[in-house]
């Protein structure tokens, strides 16, 4: 598998991601960074702020669940990141869907430098500033990444790497990972994967760590990371299914295989 030296990077360096990520995953978010062997923080006070980046070697920015205090607190984590020159990846949960998350995202993007953009089609498509039809914090049919529609999804995402001097990873069917000019196509892991809560917010966790262990190399890294879910997705549901399990299963099952990658 391609992720291998990527993921035994993180085995030896074991880097700090400082997450400040939605509350209704962020469990998930820490373990399964504590299964591929780097060490998680989930530090979003502003007391605080400045040494918990400065000891990272990546920053989290996932704005699933929105609060006033947490909006400063994610400019607070990206102006520091900038200062200490530390990479973040931001996955930008339910762009498109709500006017002022969608705004705040933009302004994040315009002011302040980000590695990584970690989203579904429907939620770049709206960074594109094109008409997406995000529901709730899940992309829509239409928006869905496939075979008939890869190559103007890829080129959207690679619009918005390019503007953003950064890579762009677009989940779906097809995952796409571009820097703006070199795309990556990953088609692997199965559909339950979008059934149970929190896989996407776990794979950008995933991402900072890769990164963080892996600095120079952010679009390879980046793809690893994204190989390494959905290859661990496809062992994790054949498991659940020898087991004649469900969903809850399939979850625990998942963080195995990360863990024993």
């Amino acid at each position: 598998m391609g992720y291998v030296p990527y993921l035994r990077a993180i085995r030896e360096r074991r880097p700090l991601v400082d997450c400040l990520t939605n509350n209704v995953t962020i469990q998930d978010v820490a373990n399964i960074i504590l299964a591929c062997g780097a060490s998680p923080v989930m530090a979003t006070d502003l007391r605080e702020m400045d040494d918990f980046v400065g000891m990272s070697q990546a920053v989290v920015i996932n704005i699933g669940t929105m609060s006033e205090e947490l909006e400063k607190s994610f400019e607070a984590a990206l102006a520091s990141a900038e200062r200490q020159s530390k990479p973040v990846v931001l996955d930008p949960v339910g762009v498109g869907a709500a006017k002022y998350r969608t705004s705040m995202v933009l302004r994040f993007l315009e002011k302040y430098p980000v590695a990584v953009i970690r989203g579904n089609a429907s939620e770049l498509r709206a960074i594109a500033g094109e008409a997406g039809s995000t529901i709730g914090v899940d992309a829509s049919v239409g928006d869905a990444v496939t075979a008939e529609t890869l190559d103007a999804r890829a080129e959207m995402a690679a619009g918005v790497a390019r503007k953003y001097h950064c890579v762009v990873a677009m989940s779906g069917a097809w995952d796409v990972i571009t820097d703006g000019t070199r795309h990556l196509v990953c088609k692997g892991g199965v559909p339950q994967m979008s059934q149970v809560t929190g896989t996407g917010c776990m794979l950008t966790g995933l991402t900072a760590a890769f990164i963080g262990a892996n600095p120079d190399a952010i679009l390879e890294a980046t793809y690893a990371a994204t190989e390494l879910m959905c290859h661990c997705g496809e062992v994790a549901w054949q498991k659940t299914t020898d087991a004649h399990a469900g969903l809850s299963s399939f979850r625990n099952y998942l963080l195995d295989a990360i863990s024993l990658a």
